[in-house]
C-alpha cells in the first residue's frame, strides 16, 4: 500500500516521504484495520513530525491523527467510522488502524473528507466551550484563529450556544470566512487592535469567554480584554510562543484560566466523548473544508497548516 513514512524527526517537507510499497498494518487486540476514506490534517501532524508533541510514536511511524475510515475485515467490515488513528499505523496512507472502543459512526450527513474533519476539531471546542468554560447564552465568546480549523468549529459552537461571537483572523479573506461562518464581530489583527476592538464592542465589558489556540501575542492581547470573571480556555500555542502569565494580573481582574488537553478525555472519561460525539451529531455542524487533497500532497498540507496559510480544514483523499 501507499503511505507517509517519517523515519527521522525534523520539519515536514524534510521528514516525510511517501512510500510505495509499505507493508499492510495488522491490528492487534481492541484494534481495527480500516481502509482510510479520508484524512485530516492537523498541527499536531507538523509538532509530530518534529518531536515537539507530548506524544511521541516509535520511528518509523506513518503520520496523521484523524480520519474517516472503512472497515476492511472482521464482523464490522464496512462500517464507516471517525475518530483518531492508533500511530505508528497512522491516517496518511491508505490503510490505517484505529481503536475499536474509541471509533465513532460517522455523521450520515457528511461525506467522507467533512467527516474526516468532524472529529477533534468540534470535540475540543465543545469541550472548551461547555465543559470547561461554560459558556451561556447571551455571553460574548471571543476565538482566535477565527478562520483555522479549530477556530472555524468554535465559531460555529459558539453561535449555536447562543453567543455573541468576536472573531479574530489575520487578513481580509480569513475575515470574510470568519464572517460567513458567523461571526457577528471580524477583528484582522493585521489592521487593528483586537482588544480595543473587543472593549469597545462590549461597552468596556470585555469577553466572558476567550478561546485561545494561538498563545503568545493572542494570549496577552485576551487578558486585556477579558470580562471581570470571565474565561480564558488555553487549547493551543499555534504562534509556536507559550506564555508565561503574569499569575497576579488574573487577581485584579476576576478572570480563570482554563487548560484543555482534549486527548486526556478519551481515558479519563471516554462516556463524555461518545455524549459529545452524539449531541455534535444532533447538532450537525458542517466543517469548513478548504481544500481536498490526493495522498501524494500529504508533507505540502501538513508544512501550509503548520505555517499558518490555510483557512479551515485540509483533507486528503486516498
Amino acid at each position: 500500500m501507499r503511505a507517509w513514512q517519517i523515519t527521522e524527526l525534523g520539519a515536514p517537507l524534510d521528514v516525510m516521504k511517501l512510500v510505495e510499497d509499505a507493508d499492510r498494518p495488522v491490528p492487534g487486540p481492541g484494534q481495527l484495520l480500516v481502509r482510510v476514506r479520508a484524512a485530516a490534517v492537523n498541527f499536531p501532524d507538523a509538532l509530530m513530525a518534529a518531536g515537539q508533541y507530548q506524544v511521541r510514536p516509535p520511528l518509523p511511524f506513518t503520520p496523521g491523527v484523524e480520519l474517516c475510515g472503512e472497515v476492511a475485515e472482521g464482523p464490522r467490515t464496512g462500517e464507516r467510522l471517525i475518530g483518531t488513528a492508533e500511530l505508528p499505523a497512522g491516517a496518511f496512507a491508505e490503510y490505517a488502524l484505529m481503536d475499536a472502543a474509541g471509533a465513532l459512526p460517522a455523521p450520515g450527513h457528511l461525506d467522507d473528507a467533512e467527516a474526516a474533519a468532524f472529529h477533534l476539531a468540534y470535540q475540543t471546542a465543545w469541550f472548551a466551550l461547555h465543559r470547561r468554560a461554560r459558556l451561556a447564552p447571551g455571553e460574548t465568546l471571543l476565538v482566535h484563529a477565527g478562520a483555522g480549523g479549530v477556530g472555524s468549529a468554535a465559531v460555529q459552537l459558539g453561535k449555536a450556544a447562543g453567543a455573541f461571537v468576536i472573531a479574530v483572523v489575520g487578513g481580509p479573506e480569513k475575515a470574510r470566512i470568519a464572517a460567513d461562518l458567523g461571526a457577528d464581530l471580524v477583528v484582522d489583527r493585521h489592521a487593528e487592535d483586537f482588544a480595543a476592538a473587543v472593549r469597545a464592542a462590549t461597552g468596556g465589558r470585555g469577553a466572558d469567554v476567550v478561546f485561545d489556540p494561538v498563545g503568545g501575542p493572542a494570549f496577552t492581547g485576551s487578558t486585556k480584554c477579558v470580562a471581570f470573571e470571565g474565561r480564558i480556555v488555553l487549547v493551543g500555542f499555534a504562534s509556536g510562543q507559550i506564555p508565561a502569565p503574569p499569575l497576579g494580573h488574573a487577581l485584579v481582574k476576576n478572570y480563570s484560566l482554563l487548560g484543555l488537553h482534549w486527548g486526556l478525555y478519551t481515558t479519563r472519561d471516554p462516556a463524555a466523548v461518545r455524549a459529545c460525539h452524539a449531541a455534535l451529531t444532533a447538532l450537525a455542524p458542517r466543517p469548513l473544508v478548504s481544500a481536498r487533497l490526493p495522498l501524494e500532497s500529504a508533507a505540502t498540507a501538513v508544512h501550509d497548516l503548520a505555517a499558518g496559510t490555510t483557512t479551515g480544514r485540509l483533507t486528503l483523499l486516498p
